[in-house]
C-alpha cells in the first residue's frame, strides 16, 4: 500500500517530480506523494454528478507539462435530469493545490444517462491530440450504432476541443465530427502502444464480453449488434458473435472480469 484513506479513487497520473495526481469520483482530486502522503483537496475541480456510476473519473498530464503546466480531466457533468461526460483541460497549481483557466472542451451529446456507463478514459496521442472513451448511458445501446450522438464512441478531440484533422467523419451531415470509431458499450481503458502508436481499449461487456480492442480509424466494432454476452436478465442481445463490416475484439472474456485499466510496461523493474 503506498497511500490509504481515499474514496473511490478512480485515476492516477504522474508529474514530473515523482508526485501522483489522483481522482476521487466523489469530485475531488489530490497530490500523492511516493511516501503516501496525500493532499488536501485541489481547489478548483468543477462540480461533478456523482451518482451511480459517475463522478470525477479520469486524469492525464499533458506531454508537454513540464512547460505549460495543463492537465485533461473527464468527469459526469449533470444536464437536465441526467448525466453526460465533460472534458476539461486545466493548469495546475501544484504549490498551492490549485486549478487554474478551467474550462470544459467537450460534451457529450445524445441521451442523457440515470447514472451508468460514461466511459471516460482519456489518451493522449504523440501530436498532442486527445483520444476519449464514450460510454452508451445503458439504457440507450442502440445509438452505439447511429454516427449523430456521442454515445458509445471513441472520440479524438485536438488540447482546445476543437476537431482535429484527418477525423473519419468530419464534413458528414450525419455525424459527430469527433467519433473516431463506434459501437462500443463502456470503454474503461485505453493506451497507446509505445512502439507501434496503435491505440488500444477495453470495454466492458454485460454478462460476459469484456473486450480487448485496437482501435481502428471509423471501424465499427459491433455493440449492441455483436458480441459475446447476454443480458443481467439472461435475455439475449446480440444477433451474432461476428458480421462483415464489424471489428473483432483481441480478446474477450466470459463470463466477465471487469478489467478496468491498461498500460504499456517499457520499464527494467520486472520483465
Amino acid at each position: 500500500t503506498v497511500a490509504s484513506g481515499l474514496v473511490n479513487p478512480w485515476a492516477l497520473a504522474f508529474l514530473p517530480d515523482g508526485t501522483m495526481l489522483v481522482t476521487e469520483r466523489p469530485g475531488r482530486m489530490r497530490i500523492v506523494t511516493s511516501e503516501g502522503q496525500v493532499s488536501p483537496p485541489i481547489k478548483g475541480v468543477p462540480e461533478v454528478w456523482a451518482s451511480g456510476q459517475g463522478g470525477l473519473l479520469d486524469v492525464v498530464v499533458d506531454k508537454s507539462f513540464a512547460q505549460n503546466k495543463t492537465i485533461y480531466f473527464c468527469f459526469a457533468e449533470r444536464a437536465d435530469g441526467g448525466g453526460r461526460t465533460a472534458v476539461a483541460r486545466a493548469m495546475l497549481d501544484g504549490g498551492n493545490r490549485r486549478l487554474d483557466e478551467v474550462r470544459v472542451i467537450f460534451r457529450q451529446q445524445g441521451p442523457l444517462s440515470s447514472g451508468n456507463h460514461y466511459g471516460c478514459r482519456i489518451a493522449q496521442a504523440d501530436d498532442g491530440n486527445l483520444f476519449v472513451t464514450l460510454g452508451d448511458h445503458f439504457a440507450y445501446r442502440d445509438q452505439a450504432q447511429s454516427l449523430d450522438n456521442h454515445l458509445g464512441k471513441v472520440i479524438r478531440i485536438a488540447p482546445d476541443g476543437s476537431v482535429p484533422s484527418g477525423n473519419p467523419f468530419a464534413g458528414r451531415a450525419d455525424a459527430k465530427p469527433e467519433i473516431w470509431s463506434y459501437g462500443h458499450r463502456n470503454g474503461q481503458s485505453l493506451a497507446i502502444h509505445p512502439a507501434t502508436g496503435e491505440l488500444w481499449e477495453i470495454e466492458h461487456g454485460p454478462r460476459g464480453g469484456d473486450e480487448v480492442n485496437s482501435i481502428g480509424k471509423g471501424r465499427n466494432y459491433g455493440w449492441p449488434v455483436i458480441g459475446y454476452g447476454i443480458d443481467y436478465s439472461g435475455a439475449k442481445i446480440h444477433e451474432a458473435t461476428a458480421r462483415e463490416g464489424m471489428e473483432q475484439p483481441v480478446k474477450y472474456w466470459t463470463p466477465s472480469i471487469a478489467p478496468s485499466g491498461l498500460a504499456f510496461y517499457t520499464g527494467k523493474l520486472f520483465p
